[in-house]
């Protein structure tokens, strides 16, 4: 995602576990449910259950990468997943 606000997730210079499934989804339901509340500090501090912040930020990652969280303007973290949409790029015909 290039943007001028970009979502910086330190994972080298503290320590990281990877995360479990569920982990995982817990933060991309939580964010999907609050998109857009949160700044990333202020995700991290509302989470249902608490996350190390190594792992967390492996998380973020992760859904950075995959197209499913963005950072807006104002550094709100925001769920941008449309798989709605996606099916329909994947359906469509190629000629």
């Amino acid at each position: 995602m290039e943007t001028s606000n970009q979502l910086t997730c330190n994972t080298e210079d503290i320590i990281t576990r990877m995360p479990r499934l569920d982990t995982v989804i817990m933060v991309e339901r939580f964010i999907k449910e609050h998109s857009g509340d949160f700044k990333k500090t202020e995700l991290f501090n509302s989470l249902p259950k608490k996350v190390m912040w190594g792992t967390f930020n492996i998380i973020l990652s992760y859904l950075v990468e995959n197209n499913k969280i963005g950072i807006d303007n104002s550094d709100y973290v925001i769920y941008t997943w449309n798989p709605k949409l996606a099916e329909r790029y994947l359906n469509k015909k190629r000629y």
